[in-house]
C-alpha cells in the first residue's frame, strides 16, 4: 500500500472530511432544487436559455454556499471541534439527524417557493412570517396546497429521501491512534481553518473590502429583476431579510431644498369649486389583474380574447378608467398603505417594517376633517394580514371582518365569500350616516381558487384556476352595484375600483417586469361625467387617495406620495415601484430599472411591449433617473424620521 492511500484512508473517515462531503451534497441538493424552481416556472423566464440558465446556477452558486454555511452551522461545529467522541457512532448518528433536518427545512422552504413565486414574483422573504402570524387556519391552507400543488411535496421527500441516502457517515479511523500531543494541536488547526472559510461562505467572499451578499448582488447574473429568483434560493433570502431592515439616506440631493425641486410629496390644493361631499366607496379586489379584463385586451390571442369580467367591461365604459394603470406592490399587505394612505412598497411591505408605527395620513383621516364616517371591512378573521390594525392607524372608525359578520357563508379557507359579504357591506352602507368613505377588500378569488358548489360550471373555467374564481367575484361585484343602485344616493357616491395586485398570468405581455403589476384602476360617479380611458398618463394606486381628494374639491394640505391624476401636468406622472431589488419607474413613455445606484435598463415600454430591447445608452434618462432618485429619497428619509404627515 503506498503512503498516498494509505493517509486517504485514514482521513476519508474523519468528521471533518466528511462534513466537506455532505456540504458538498447539500450544494448539489440546492442546484436540483434551482433546476426544479426553473422548469416548473419557465413561463416566467422565456428569454433563459439552457446556456443562461447555467450561467445563472453558477452565480448561484454564492447564494447557496451562503446559505448552507448558515443553515448547517450547528452540523459543522458538532464536526469540527477537537475531541475524540466525534467519532463515536451514536455522536455521528446525531450529527446525521441535526444536517437532514437543516437541509430538510431548506429543501422545503426552496421547494414550496416553485408555487409561491407565481403569486409574488420573488423568492420568500423573512417578511412572511410576520404577513401570516396573524392567519388561524394557515394549517389548514398548507394542507390544501399540498393537495392541490401535489408534486411539490412528492420532491420534498424525493429530495430529502436522496440526501439521506447518499449521506455518508464517518467511522472511527486511524487518528484516534494519534497521540494527544499531535491530536489536539492539530485538530484545532482544523477547527480554525474551516470556521474561517465557514465565515468566508457565509459572506460571500474574502477580504476587508468585500460586504456580505445580499439579494440585490443575484442582479449580477439576469438581465431582468424577476430571473433573480432563479439565481437566489429561499434560505438565503429568508436569512438575508430576518432582521428588521433598517432604511438609509441614500443622499442622491444634498438638501431638502434640491430634493423637493424634483419632488415632493406635499400636496397644497388648489380647488376649482366648493368641495362635493360625496359618499366614497373603495373596492379593492383580490388579484383582479388587468389581464383578466376584455375590455382592456381587445388585441389578446388575435383579438378573439373576451376575459372573466364582463360586469367590470360594463363598468369600465361608463366610468374613468386607464390604459396604463399600475399596482405599487405585489402581495396584498401592499395595496391597503399603498390605496389608502398613497405610500408605495420599497423594499419591503410597509406593514411588516418597524416603521409600520410611524404616524400616517390616509385617505379617511383626511375625509374626517370633513365630517366623514369611515369604515373599512374585509371578511377573513378579525386580525388576518394585519388589515384591522392597519386601519384603525389609518384613521378608520370601524372595521368590520368575520367578528361582525357572524361565522357563516365561510368559503373553507380564507373569508366570507364574496358575493355575501359584498351584500353585507352594501346593507351596512346602506344604514350609515352620510357623507362616508368605506373600503372592501374581497377574498374570493384567491388560492385555493374555490368557489361556491351552486356555481360550479357557472362561469368559464379558462386555462388557470383562478379564471373561474375572477368570474364569480365579479358576478358578485354586479349583484353587489345592483343592491347599491336602489339607494337614492347612489348617484351622490364616487366608487374607486381597483386591484390589489396580479396573479396568475398566460399571456407573455403580462409576465414583463411592467406589466406583472398590471391593475385596472376605475373612477366611477353614477351622478357625474367621469367617463373615457385616458391613454396619456401612466396610473398607480397611490395615486387614488390624491385623485379622489382633488375630485371632491379638498381644499386642505396632505401628504401623498402619489399624485392626483385630474392635473392638467402630463409630464411629471409617473408609476413607481419595487420588484425584486430593482426601483422601477414608468415616466415620459420610457420604463427604467435602477438597483439603487446605476440604472439598468430604460425600455420604450409602448413600442416595446415585451421589453426586448434595453436602450441603455441610447434614450433620454436623466430627468427620470432624477425624478426616481427624488421619490426614493424622499420616501426613505421620510420613513426614517416619521414624517409621513407633514
Amino acid at each position: 500500500m503506498t503512503f498516498t492511500r494509505m493517509i486517504l484512508r485514514k482521513v476519508r473517515h474523519e468528521p471533518v472530511v466528511a462534513a466537506c462531503y455532505n456540504l458538498l451534497l447539500a450544494a448539489a441538493i440546492y442546484q436540483l432544487c434551482r433546476a426544479a424552481f426553473f422548469l416548473l416556472n419557465m413561463a416566467w423566464f422565456p428569454d433563459v436559455t439552457a446556456s443562461r440558465f447555467f450561467v445563472m446556477a453558477k452565480g448561484g452558486l454564492q447564494f447557496d454556499v451562503s446559505a448552507i454555511a448558515y443553515t448547517n452551522g450547528l452540523y459543522l461545529l458538532l464536526q469540527i471541534v477537537p475531541f475524540r467522541f466525534r467519532q463515536h457512532r451514536r455522536y455521528q448518528a446525531v450529527a446525521r439527524e441535526v444536517f437532514m433536518v437543516a437541509n430538510f427545512l431548506a429543501i422545503t422552504a426552496n421547494c414550496m417557493d416553485i408555487v409561491y413565486f407565481r403569486f409574488t414574483n420573488r423568492r420568500t422573504t423573512a417578511s412572511v412570517f410576520s404577513e401570516f402570524s396573524n392567519e388561524s387556519n394557515i394549517v389548514k391552507v398548507l394542507a390544501e396546497s399540498c393537495i392541490a400543488y401535489w408534486y411539490v411535496p412528492l420532491l420534498i421527500v424525493g429530495l430529502t429521501w436522496l440526501l439521506r441516502k447518499l449521506y455518508y457517515m464517518p467511522r472511527k479511523a486511524g487518528a484516534a491512534t494519534l497521540s494527544a500531543a499531535v491530536y489536539y494541536p492539530l485538530h484545532t488547526a482544523f477547527m480554525v481553518g474551516v470556521v474561517y472559510i465557514t465565515v468566508i461562505g457565509m459572506r460571500g467572499g474574502a477580504g476587508v473590502t468585500t460586504r456580505p451578499i445580499t439579494i440585490s448582488n443575484a442582479n449580477r447574473y439576469v438581465n431582468r429583476s424577476v430571473e433573480t429568483a432563479v439565481v437566489l434560493n429561499t434560505p438565503f433570502s429568508i436569512l438575508r431579510t430576518s432582521t428588521k431592515k433598517v432604511y438609509v439616506n441614500p443622499k442622491y440631493f444634498p438638501d431638502e431644498a434640491s430634493l423637493s425641486r424634483i419632488y415632493s410629496p406635499l400636496h397644497t390644493p388648489h380647488t376649482l369649486g366648493e368641495f362635493k361631499p360625496l359618499n366614497v366607496v373603495i373596492l379593492i379586489v383580490e388579484s383582479f389583474g388587468k389581464e383578466y379584463s376584455g375590455f382592456f385586451n381587445r388585441d389578446l390571442d388575435n383579438g378573439s380574447y373576451t376575459g372573466y369580467t364582463p360586469f367590470a367591461d360594463s363598468l369600465y365604459q361608463v366610468g374613468l378608467t386607464f390604459k396604463y394603470s399600475y399596482s405599487n406592490g405585489r402581495k396584498s399587505i401592499d395595496a391597503m398603505p399603498s390605496a389608502l394612505s398613497s405610500i408605495p412598497m420599497f423594499v419591503e411591505p410597509f406593514i411588516v417594517t418597524h416603521y409600520s408605527n410611524n404616524d400616517i395620513s390616509s385617505i379617511a383621516a383626511a375625509l374626517k376633517t370633513k365630517g366623514y364616517y369611515s369604515a373599512f371591512f374585509h371578511g377573513a378573521p378579525n386580525g388576518s394580514m394585519g388589515f384591522d390594525a392597519y386601519a384603525r392607524s389609518a384613521g378608520y372608525d370601524d372595521y368590520f371582518g368575520l367578528n361582525e359578520y357572524g361565522n357563516r357563508d365561510m368559503d373553507g379557507t380564507w373569508a366570507v365569500w364574496d358575493e355575501e359579504f359584498l351584500q353585507f357591506f352594501a346593507r351596512k352602507m346602506g344604514a350609515m350616516r352620510q357623507p362616508f368613505i368605506t373600503t372592501v377588500f374581497t377574498a374570493t378569488s384567491h388560492h385555493p381558487f374555490r368557489i361556491p358548489a351552486r356555481y360550479e360550471g357557472h362561469f368559464p373555467e379558462g386555462t388557470q384556476p383562478i379564471h373561474k374564481c375572477i368570474g364569480y367575484t365579479d358576478n358578485a361585484l354586479r349583484r353587489f352595484f345592483k343592491t347599491m343602485s336602489q339607494y337614492e344616493w347612489f348617484d351622490n357616491t364616487l366608487f374607486v375600483l381597483t386591484a390589489d395586485h396580479t396573479n396568475q398570468t398566460t399571456h407573455k405581455e403580462y409576465l414583463t417586469d411592467l406589466n406583472s403589476f398590471s391593475i385596472p384602476i376605475l373612477f366611477y360617479h353614477p351622478g357625474g361625467s367621469l367617463t373615457g380611458i385616458v391613454d396619456s398618463i401612466p396610473v398607480q394606486q397611490i395615486d387614488i387617495m390624491p385623485s379622489v381628494l382633488s375630485y371632491l374639491n379638498y381644499d386642505q394640505p396632505y401628504f401623498a406620495f402619489g399624485q392626483d391624476i385630474f392635473s392638467t401636468q402630463e409630464y411629471s406622472k409617473f408609476v413607481a415601484n419595487y420588484n425584486n431589488q430593482t426601483y422601477q419607474i414608468l415616466h415620459n413613455g420610457y420604463f427604467m430599472q435602477f438597483d439603487g445606484q446605476n440604472v439598468k435598463g430604460i425600455y420604450d415600454c409602448k413600442n416595446d411591449v415585451l421589453l426586448q430591447h434595453n436602450l441603455l445608452g441610447q434614450a433620454p434618462a436623466n430627468d427620470t433617473e432624477q425624478l426616481l432618485k427624488a421619490v426614493i429619497q424622499q420616501y426613505l428619509v421620510r420613513m426614517i424620521e416619521n414624517r409621513l404627515r407633514e
